[in-house]
């Protein structure tokens, strides 16, 4: 779809939830449900859970070359033969020259049924993405959850703002506003009919001291 560059960090939206974080020569996928043109491999994919559109298996063994895939137990399970790391909320570690701090992704008002939410707390998680000094924020498929007002500093915050699933647009500027990134970048809103939006009503929302970008 669109891409910024924030401190030579150029962060690509290739649509729904799925992005392509470059730093000079090294490349790394989120959720890549949707491939670039150019399908240029990568040696770090992340992704937040199992969902098809998120742990898109097939995408995932195409893109990921000599490398390792960040997962939750969920999507780990099915990339068997590949080099997975699963992961929880509360981890924190080092890749390559990356620093990823795993964070809680999860429903509270989102339901498939009563009782039951699309994305229960432990099935996926979101991410803290730190390169070239530059924290990036992937949250995954969440409502805005509590966790989100003590993240610490964000530069760069993914958000959904399609509704059904996750977050709706004015739930996401709630977010935005508590999270306080420099930047935030709407996402998950353009799929289908059920997760529809509009950008720039999220824009609207969001406080003026927080730069908005619709890529």
């Amino acid at each position: 779809m669109g891409e910024l560059t924030i401190n030579d960090v150029k962060i690509e939206h290739l649509g729904h939830a799925s992005f392509r974080i470059t730093h000079k020569d090294y490349s790394f996928y989120i959720d890549p449900y949707i491939k670039p043109d150019d399908g240029r491999k990568a040696e770090l994919i992340l992704t937040t859970h199992e969902h098809f559109d998120h742990c898109a298996e097939e995408n995932i063994r195409d893109l990921l070359e000599n490398g390792t895939v960040i997962a939750p137990e969920g999507c780990a399970k099915m990339l068997d033969g590949l080099d997975v790391k699963t992961v929880e909320a509360g981890d924190e570690f080092d890749i390559d020259k990356i620093a990823i701090k795993v964070v809680p992704a999860y429903n509270i008002n989102k339901f498939r049924e009563p009782g039951k939410p699309f994305h229960p707390k432990g099935l996926g998680v979101g991410y803290l993405i730190t390169v070239n000094k530059l924290t990036i924020y992937h949250p995954g498929d969440t409502d805005f959850i509590p966790e989100m007002k003590n993240l610490g500093k964000v530069d760069v915050a993914l958000l959904p703002i399609g509704g059904f699933y996750t977050m709706d647009y004015k739930e996401a500027a709630m977010a935005t506003n508590a999270i306080k990134p420099k930047i935030v970048v709407p996402m998950h809103y353009d799929s289908n009919g059920k997760i529809k939006a509009d950008p720039n009503e999220f824009r609207k929302l969001v406080d003026k001291s927080i730069r908005v970008e619709i890529i």
